[in-house]
């Protein structure tokens, strides 16, 4: 009796494991589980902000601990929370830029904008000791439109927008927006040979997944001298991390210009804020007129650093959704023709993980190879970064990019949030993705919008 009881313990539980290895297989097998067994199912204005679903009691402590940091208010020292601000800055907080987690809108027309939530980088001719790109005489490398008081910003911005019309194959027309930004008021004078690039805040979410997917991945898509003759010759950056003290693969922003995303966050909290780390020790006003040096130590503590990092690291992926109407299905087809997936791969594996399971061999399907391409002179900053010449980028993830208008309230894209759509921005592609944007111009107006309905399902 004794016997038979344990047979039958043993039967249920090898059942329910199998049961359970099943389900997870099953789950894998689907492109609709976006982060892997790490999907959120949430389609509303809080679908960037949400956990990864395998978080213990006491990684959802640091999590919480992190999302306070990121939505921290900073004002100038001294102060009894939160101090630092500044003297020069762009933002006075993380979510000011990644609002609900999300992509930054565009800057109105007008004169003397801020430009939240889109910065300028800046660098001059040349390589810093590590090849990196050098920072501009007085303002460094990044432009700072706002200051504390008493301060002086460095300069101000004027927007502007031009218009051009263009045609698809079958008549109907589209426009492209061109934007201009013209650095006016200049604390300390114009620079010669200064080189501008505009970055728009993209989301943060899925970033420990992406984090997460081995180099040696991302480098088996490399083909530099497009060895295989499809016009797509992708190929990665390598960056200093600061941490490490040597060059690393750069796989974090528009660039690929950032190795991990400790240093992404660190450096966001010193050039667009003003915040100093154990990272970025010295303030971004080093070496102005209007430098001020305080005796204390770094304006957030390492632990908050972490606690960011952690907190951005173990943002979830929402779900796809509307997978089985047939416009959507439709659609995804005419993207794979289209050759998207040529940059735009859509599932990797992250790297086995003991330490941290939730991020461990996940099959995830974030669309982007994390390479730099070539993407034409019309969305050119002729500005070099590291690796990236002036006309490459990274190739941006599409995952969760259907909801943009849900969270964000707002379709713009691209790196300075020109496209006010997601056919404008298909629009702009140009060399290594001007033959899937050709395809995309021929094609008759139902596949287009069947097109553009399967990126709204992402």
């Amino acid at each position: 009796m004794h016997k038979k009881s344990v047979i039958s313990t043993l039967i249920v539980v090898l059942t329910l494991s199998s049961c359970r290895k099943a389900e997870i297989s099953a789950v894998e097998d689907q492109d609709w589980y976006a982060g892997g067994t790490q999907t959120v199912f949430i389609s509303g204005v809080g679908a960037y902000s949400q956990p990864l679903p395998g978080l213990t009691d006491w990684y959802s402590k640091i999590h919480d601990v992190g999302d306070l940091a990121f939505g921290a208010t900073f004002v100038s020292a001294p102060a009894p929370k939160n101090q630092g601000l500044g003297p020069v800055f762009n933002h006075v907080s993380c979510v000011s830029c990644h609002i609900n987690d999300g992509r930054g809108k565009a800057p109105n027309e007008g004169a003397n904008q801020n430009l939240m939530p889109l910065l300028l980088r800046l660098s001059i001719a040349g390589e810093n000791e590590h090849g990196g790109p050098v920072p501009a005489p007085l303002y460094g490398g990044q432009l700072q439109t706002r200051a504390i008081f008493g301060k002086v910003p460095e300069a101000t911005i004027d927007v502007s927008y031009t218009y051009i019309t263009e045609t698809f194959a079958d008549g109907e027309t589209y426009e492209l927006r061109i934007p201009s930004f013209v650095i006016q008021n200049m604390y300390a004078g114009p620079v010669a040979g200064m080189m501008t690039s505009p970055r728009m805040a993209p989301p943060v979410f899925g970033m420990g997944l992406l984090e997460a997917i081995p180099d040696a991945t991302i480098l088996s898509f490399e083909d530099p001298f497009d060895a295989n003759g499809d016009g797509i010759s992708g190929r990665a950056n390598y960056v200093w991390n600061i941490k490490e003290n040597r060059k690393t693969l750069g796989r974090f922003g528009w660039k690929a210009n950032n190795p991990s995303v400790l240093q992404q966050v660190a450096a966001a909290y010193n050039e667009d804020i003003g915040i100093t780390n154990f990272l970025f020790p010295q303030e971004s006003s080093y070496g102005q007129t209007q430098y001020t040096y305080y005796y204390d130590q770094h304006d957030l503590s390492d632990s908050l650093v972490y606690a960011a990092t952690f907190y951005t690291k173990t943002l979830a992926v929402p779900a796809r959704r509307n997978i089985k109407d047939p416009e959507v299905v439709r659609g995804k087809q005419i993207f794979f023709d289209a050759k998207c997936t040529s940059c735009h791969v859509p599932k990797h594996r992250t790297g086995v993980n003991v330490s941290f399971a939730p991020l461990s061999n996940q099959l995830i399907f974030p669309y982007t190879d994390l390479l730099l391409h070539d993407m034409g002179t019309g969305l050119a900053d002729n500005r070099p970064d590291w690796l990236a010449s002036g006309v490459e980028w990274r190739t941006p993830p599409l995952w969760g990019i259907g909801l943009t208008e849900v969270v964000n309230g707002h379709s713009n894209f691209l790196h300075d949030g020109r496209a006010r759509s997601l056919m404008e921005a298909i629009m702009w592609h140009g060399g290594e993705g001007a033959a899937s944007k050709q395809y995309v111009k021929n094609l008759p107006k139902t596949d287009r919008d069947a097109l553009i309905k399967f990126l709204k399902s992402l």
